[in-house]
């Protein structure tokens, strides 16, 4: 295969945990530009499965699929439904998964996907082309749900004074562009110069929930886990530490053995279905850093299956949900 035209952050490590082999079977669980999927197909033999729900990235990769003779499949599909797409694909037992979290640089810099700040465009943020919009959002929301929304998924200290101001102005004009938000934003939260942009972790949180992001990725780990034949890997990079504590959480759950206390009766304990890779996190050297400033963020945890079986699907997170958020729930 020829070499990739778009290089994923942290991908050559991303591929080294991966360890892809002749006549094994993978999924690029985000194919995105193509960068993972590009490495793994380097290894002649391997079969690969990738997914994105983003329309133009699968329109973007008929090329690549053309030239892996046979052995790429391109779905458009959520990655939390990977166990799905590989059993339509007649696939029960998978050698790795890798997952690149998030929104992808194409995204950002394609104004009319409405996710940047910088970039004057609908407000849209929809990484599918279904669903409501960010602009739906923000119009039918209730005060308390638009602050429960910044702040749980952007972080964001000032959201109850940012969603009183957006609903104050949206009886009058409704938000439809991503300027008209961020100026907003930028008028009610102060900065200092030096300081991210004031609208960062308000359009943060808006992208994850009209997403539904963290729960996608919590449903796609425990997929992957279904999916992941004894010795197959699962690596992913993730960019802001509400994913690193999801990935960083389900991988120690999974992979933790022993524990007890000789003072207390003796408790049977699930076998780990994982067995940890990375202690700690691997992040981008400072070359990388300094030729994409995005890696700066940028988190790579890996694991590999074991034998035993899955562990019983962890409860439901008790975030606000899009469903009940726009039917006023």
């Amino acid at each position: 295969m020829s070499s990739a035209p778009h290089i994923p952050v942290l991908g050559r490590e991303a591929i080294a945990h991966l360890a892809p082999r002749e006549g094994g079977v993978y999924v690029d669980a985000t194919f995105g530009a193509g960068g993972y999927s590009r490495a793994i197909l380097e290894m002649p033999g391997t079969r690969l499965i990738a997914i994105d729900r983003d329309r133009t990235a699968i329109a973007g990769g008929a090329e690549l699929v053309e030239r892996s003779a046979g052995r790429l499949t391109l779905v458009e599909d959520r990655f939390s439904n990977l166990a799905e797409v590989c059993a339509a694909q007649g696939v029960d037992g998978i050698d790795g998964v890798v997952m690149d979290v998030g929104v992808s640089s194409m995204q950002l810099d394609q104004a009319g996907r409405g996710f940047s700040f910088r970039l004057d465009g609908p407000l849209d943020m929809r990484m599918g082309q279904t669903g409501p919009t960010a602009a739906d959002v923000v119009a039918r929301a209730s005060e308390g749900d638009l602050a429960d929304i910044i702040y749980l998924f952007g972080e964001e200290r000032h959201s109850r004074r940012i969603a009183r101001a957006i609903v104050a102005d949206r009886q009058d004009t409704p938000f439809t562009t991503t300027r008209a938000l961020a100026d907003l934003v930028g008028r009610v939260v102060r900065s200092k110069p030096g300081d991210i942009h004031p609208a960062t972790r308000t359009f943060q949180a808006l992208r994850i929930f009209v997403n539904e992001e963290l729960e996608e990725l919590q449903t796609a780990l425990a997929a992957a886990e279904r999916v992941l034949k004894p010795g197959g890997r699962l690596v992913v990079v993730s960019f802001h530490s509400l994913e690193d504590r999801i990935v960083k959480n389900f991988l120690s759950e999974r992979s933790k053995t022993g524990g007890g206390s000789r003072h207390l009766p003796e408790v049977a304990q699930i076998a780990p279905s994982f067995q940890l890779l990375t202690r700690r996190p691997v992040v981008a050297g400072e070359d990388e850093v300094a030729h994409n400033p995005r890696a700066r963020s940028a988190k790579l945890r890996a694991a590999e299956r074991s034998s035993a079986p899955a562990h019983e699907i962890d409860e439901a997170s008790s975030w606000p949900k899009l469903a009940d958020v726009m039917r006023g729930g």
